[in-house]
């Protein structure tokens, strides 16, 4: 991919890619506290507090990017599916730094 060859539509991708995830994590939260029993309480403070267990909330909240790549994919529109990769890859530092140090 060219720079020069960036587009609005780049932006708003990569933008859904970093929100859709932020977004999406509550829903997860509350999915897994109804299906294990737990309250919503309980599992929003292992998310705040256990780095290990943040990291496998975000992780499966990225998978909403999926739907929003599938979609893009289906409605040939190139340009935002490619700025929801990027966007998903913005969270592989952060989750590299959550794991290793």
């Amino acid at each position: 991919m060219n720079l020069r060859n960036w587009s609005r539509q780049h932006t708003l991708g990569l933008l859904t890619g970093l929100g859709s995830p932020i977004v999406f994590l509550p829903v997860v939260l509350f999915a897994l506290a109804w299906l294990q029993d737990y309250t919503f309480d309980t599992l929003w403070y292992k998310f705040t507090i256990e780095s290990a267990s943040r990291m496998k909330f975000i992780s499966i909240g990225a998978i909403s990017n999926l739907l929003w790549f599938y979609k893009a994919i289906n409605q040939e529109k190139y340009d935002f599916a490619m700025g929801v990769i990027l966007g998903t890859f913005c969270y592989v530092p952060f989750i590299v730094y959550v794991n290793y140090m």
